[in-house]
């Protein structure tokens, strides 16, 4: 992504509790860390709006959305969005329909320029403490399931998808990627997450 530095941009992140920092404080969810990292780099970014909640499922994140009244004016959107499905057992064809909508909203936000949105891969909770006693490796299997349908339907769009599933599972065994919940990453994954993203879409 080419911006000026000398305009504020405008940033909207969507998604669930991996955006909005369940259990971790607000300078270390991942959009917050993103816009300070990239205003360390001469970017110049506005506190970014959030629309997000802890459970939410891709309808769910789009039934919140369309309450929003969103404007269609955002320089970045990043869309990181489906563990909850997974979670609850939802079929994978519905979440292809969901999330494609969701995605197109997204292009609406972004101006309709793709290369302004990004979409983040699921992480994988199953190397947290708190699957320590669960099928962690049908997890892992449902997970790379429902990624695989966000990839595709990301890259028929021209999006850029940002693959972060396997940096989480470095989670696995280190306490230190994981909030005191148990359950939820810490600043610590989030930042590598961001490292992520940025050279993926801003080291250019």
């Amino acid at each position: 992504m080419e911006f000026q530095t000398q305009i504020a941009k405008n940033y909207l992140a969507l998604g669930d509790s991996y955006t909005i920092g369940e259990s971790v404080a607000e300078n270390e969810r991942f959009p917050m860390i993103l816009v300070n990292d990239l205003n360390a780099k001469n970017y110049l970014f506005n506190t970014p709006k959030i629309v997000a909640k802890t459970g939410w499922t891709t309808g769910e994140l789009k039934e919140a959305i369309l309450k929003e009244n969103i404007q269609n004016n955002y320089d970045v959107v990043t869309l990181l969005i489906g563990v909850n499905n997974q979670y609850r057992g939802y079929d994978l064809e519905e979440f292809r329909t969901e999330f494609a909508e969701l995605l197109n909203m997204a292009i609406t936000f972004a101006k309709k320029n793709t290369s302004n949105v990004v979409v983040v891969s699921i992480p994988d909770w199953s190397v947290s403490p708190f699957a320590k006693n669960r099928d962690r490796t049908k997890i892992s299997a449902e997970i790379d399931a429902f990624n695989t349908i966000k990839k595709e339907e990301t890259l028929k769009r021209n999006v850029k998808f940002i693959d972060i599933t396997p940096i989480s599972r470095l989670g696995l065994n280190n306490n230190t990627y994981f909030a005191s919940d148990g359950l939820h990453f810490s600043g610590s994954m989030h930042q590598l997450w961001v490292n992520e993203i940025i050279q993926q879409n801003f080291n250019k």
